[in-house]
């Protein structure tokens, strides 16, 4: 698995997703495409220069992306916009929350640190963001056997916020690296 995602690009840039679940965000990104799709963990840009992609397609959206590193060769594209610093600190939240200007839908994909306190964080402040037939994916929310992690932090999400189902439609390949991590916002 390390060898395919450390091997995997979208247009030469390296991108840390599951193929399967890339046609699954291009799927919601067609049915109901947002005006700006938030990204936690810009690693390469691969993740960001996707999303702008489907957004050329669709010509509309912006992705705002933020890593808490900078990383030199990440890819420049008009549709996005990259913010250096922690998902969860209040200075990001309110740059993210600051750009979205009002009737815009809004979208958020959790791809940063996958441990459960850091998800439910995320979880916590980005839920507010979405706009309701949206989605907030929580990527990578497969069982993790060394640590609770992004499954753990969406199961107790979930249980306390009746605004949000995990969205099962969206597992239909038969493998996703987001079980009930496909979380649309209901109300």
């Amino acid at each position: 698995l390390t060898t395919t995602f450390s091997n995997t690009y979208w247009g030469g840039v390296g991108i840390v997703k599951c193929p399967l679940d890339a046609w699954i965000f291009q799927e919601i990104i067609h049915e109901n495409p947002p005006d700006v799709l938030i990204e936690t963990g810009t690693a390469y840009g691969g993740g960001a220069y996707f999303f702008a992609s489907l957004f050329d397609l669709e010509k509309r959206g912006r992705v705002l992306t933020v890593d808490i590193t900078a990383n030199p060769g990440i890819p420049r594209h008009p549709r996005i916009r990259y913010i250096l610093g922690s998902s969860t600190s209040p200075e990001v939240f309110q740059t993210f929350k600051n750009s979205i200007r009002p009737g815009e839908r809004v979208m958020v994909s959790l791809d940063s640190d996958h441990h459960k306190a850091h998800v439910l964080e995320e979880l916590r402040l980005y839920s507010s963001l979405v706009t309701v037939g949206n989605y907030l994916v929580v990527e990578d929310s497969i069982k993790n056997p060394n640590y609770p992690g992004a499954m753990e932090a969406t199961e107790e999400f979930l249980k306390n916020n009746s605004n949000y189902i995990a969205d099962k439609s969206r597992e239909k390949f038969g493998f996703t690296a987001n079980p009930n991590g496909w979380l649309k916002r209901v109300r």
